[in-house]
């Protein structure tokens, strides 16, 4: 079975990966330093980590990977990132496209597929307003709500979840860790739910070491620019006591670096999936070894709280969790082995990749 596992970067990570890869000025090479930086290896199959002959990976919307497969196959320099995308499908002669970047490459891009392709899967958990996947044979990901809203457009959608990361096992080992409490993620006012999480916890500043590794919104950088304390942007930029804990944003292994430093990790849903949980940092966190706090809902298989995860109803009960947590040092160390040993055997990658095999067979 030839498998094509198509993914994408965000824009903030791109610095990170330019900087490790300065030195590999071709298309396996820089493809082999994104691989080993894990960044985003939880939704990578197995097969691809391995380099296996049968199976190919890239990047679609990574302008340099695929600048370099497109010079070393003999394509214009002026071919868009569209063409090298068919092109690479074509002379890998796909069977299986199973695609992570759908709101690039769409249904209108799959009816551009060679014939070899039998099957097309893609993976998207978040609300995509009217776009059409309707060309897909079947959409997965790990949010049964998201999924029952692409049944109603009468398209077949599955769940299929990340899997753990061996890489994680050597950060979760670490028992230095010096960061009581660490948050990593994303910062906008639009999502208020996790504004008001983050203000209030960072309270807790005044007590214990926070730290948070923020992606702020172009706004709130603006807003938080020298020239932004002359515009009327005020509501955009961050609370003080956020600023005072607030670093860069961290990717790859210098995320694992930095959960492999923290007691505990905050996890804050956005407001995407209704009551669904299951986002990425969950993965992370139990993977490298950190207590996880998250907020209330429905988890996925095997992440319960009080035994391997604790969640909190809103700010002050997040506040007064965390306290308590670190408090109590026993418990603490209980639920953070608890949830790794939980997503080091429930989610691996053979059972990822045994799974997706199985979401072949009734594509």
């Amino acid at each position: 079975m030839r498998i094509f596992q198509n993914s994408g970067v965000y824009a903030s990570y791109l610095p990170r990966l330019d900087r490790l890869a300065h030195q590999a000025v071709e298309f396996r090479k820089r493809l082999r330093v994104f691989l080993d930086d894990s960044y985003g290896a939880c939704h990578i199959l197995k097969p691809p980590t391995e380099l296996a002959a049968e199976v190919f990976f890239t990047n679609g919307d990574d302008k340099k990977l695929q600048k370099y497969w497109a010079a070393e196959h003999g394509l214009p320099s002026s071919s868009s990132m569209e063409e090298i995308l068919l092109c690479q499908i074509e002379h890998h002669r796909t069977e299986i496209f199973y695609n992570m970047d759908p709101m690039r490459y769409g249904s209108e891009f799959l009816r551009k597929l060679p014939g070899s392709v039998r099957k097309s899967i893609m993976w998207r958990a978040a609300p995509s307003g009217n776009v059409d996947f309707g060309a897909y044979d079947l959409i997965v990901c790990n949010f049964p709500l998201i999924l029952e809203s692409y049944r109603k457009h009468g398209w077949r959608a599955e769940y299929f979840a990340p899997a753990h990361d061996p890489a994680m096992d050597n950060y979760a080992a670490n028992g230095n860790r010096p960061v009581d409490v660490l948050f990593v993620g994303g910062y906008s006012r639009h999502h208020r739910r996790r504004a008001e999480i983050l203000e209030a916890v960072s309270e807790l500043g005044k007590e214990f070491r926070v730290v948070y590794h923020l992606d702020r919104s172009r706004l709130t950088r603006l807003a938080e620019s020298r020239i932004g304390w002359l515009l009327p942007l005020r509501e955009h930029k961050r609370p003080k006591s956020i600023r005072a804990v607030s670093q860069a944003p961290v990717f790859g292994r210098d995320l694992y670096s930095a959960i492999s430093q923290a007691k505990i990790v905050l996890n804050g849903a956005v407001d995407m999936a209704g009551p669904d949980r299951g986002n990425m940092r969950c993965w992370e966190a139990l993977g490298c070894g950190a207590a996880m706090v998250s907020d209330a809902g429905y988890y996925p298989k095997g992440m319960v709280d009080g035994v391997n995860i604790l969640t909190y109803d809103n700010a002050r009960t997040a506040v007064s969790t965390i306290r308590e947590l670190l408090t109590d040092r026993h418990r603490l160390q209980e639920i953070a082995a608890q949830g790794h040993n939980m997503i080091r055997t429930l989610y691996n990658k053979d059972a990822q990749w045994q799974q997706f095999n199985r979401l072949v067979e009734i594509a």
